[in-house]
């Protein structure tokens, strides 16, 4: 991808400002939708354990990688989910992770969901650190950590890097990404077009419609000018190819103001 289309994280390292998500896949979806991605020119991938679609993921990544596409070029995202905390079990899951993306290293790795016992939290936070001390994993983070959540892990070495939320048009979490912008941890937005909730709104349908565009564009699009990393998903080659189709044009100052203004769409 250009330079333009990444953003850099906290530690230097560069990821795309948009990626494929592969939430609610199979094995044989996530292979074939993996593989169209990366052909049609996604670098990142967003996976987890939990999604139990490693195996899937990681062939569609060496389907690419067969036909030219280079592993160096590749973000990489996986996580850790909430049976797999403390120390070892992350470091076991994130082993087991390696092994079914048959990949030697990631370039993001996550806790995927706060556990609500701090110390288990920290504890599994210092896997990560150590994970990305070693170099198998180039980034860490977070997902779906609240400032709460985030505060006791900041008297550690390394502070996190990324913070995978839910955010949408209607759906903005103001205080946490505030949060996190004053802290230098960028913000991945999962569920980007609000699981479709947001794709008959008149205003985004308006906006849309004058720049000869897609709802669901017009969500990215804000999402990427709003400093976020989205993640859209869809099993449709046409939709994966479209979701991607959002470096052409510029939402103005006033149209980001006016879906910022849209009311919660929960």
């Amino acid at each position: 991808m250009a330079e333009k289309e990444m953003r850099t994280l906290s530690n230097g390292v560069n990821m795309p400002e948009i990626g494929f998500g592969t939430y609610l896949l199979d094995n044989l979806q996530a292979r074939s939708c993996v593989g169209q991605a990366l052909q049609d020119g996604y670098r990142l991938i967003d996976g987890a354990a939990f999604y139990g679609n490693e195996t899937g993921v990681g062939q569609g990544i060496r389907d690419a990688m067969q036909s030219g596409v280079s592993r160096e070029d590749l973000f990489v995202v996986s996580k850790v989910w909430k049976d797999s905390m403390g120390y070892e079990l992350t470091m076991a899951s994130f082993e087991k992770t390696l092994r079914e993306l048959q990949l030697e290293y990631l370039d993001l790795y996550l806790i995927h969901w706060p556990s609500g016992d701090h110390e288990l939290d920290r504890s599994s936070w210092q896997a990560l650190i150590d994970l990305y001390k070693s170099g198998k994993a180039r980034a860490i983070g977070v997902s779906n950590f609240k400032p709460e959540d985030l505060m006791p892990l900041f008297d550690m070495e390394i502070v996190p890097m990324v913070n995978q939320i839910m955010v949408y048009p209607g759906w903005k979490q103001d205080t946490v990404t505030s949060f996190c912008r004053q802290h230098g941890i960028q913000v991945m937005a999962w569920s980007p077009l609000g699981r479709g909730r947001v794709l008959n709104n008149h205003l985004l349908r308006q906006i849309a419609a004058a720049y000869g565009k897609s709802t669901a564009q017009i969500c990215l699009r804000w999402e990427i000018q709003k400093g976020f990393v989205p993640v859209p998903k869809s099993v449709s080659p046409a939709r994966i190819r479209e979701n991607l189709d959002v470096f052409d044009f510029e939402l103005t100052t006033g149209q980001m103001q006016a879906i910022d203004s849209l009311p919660p769409m929960e």
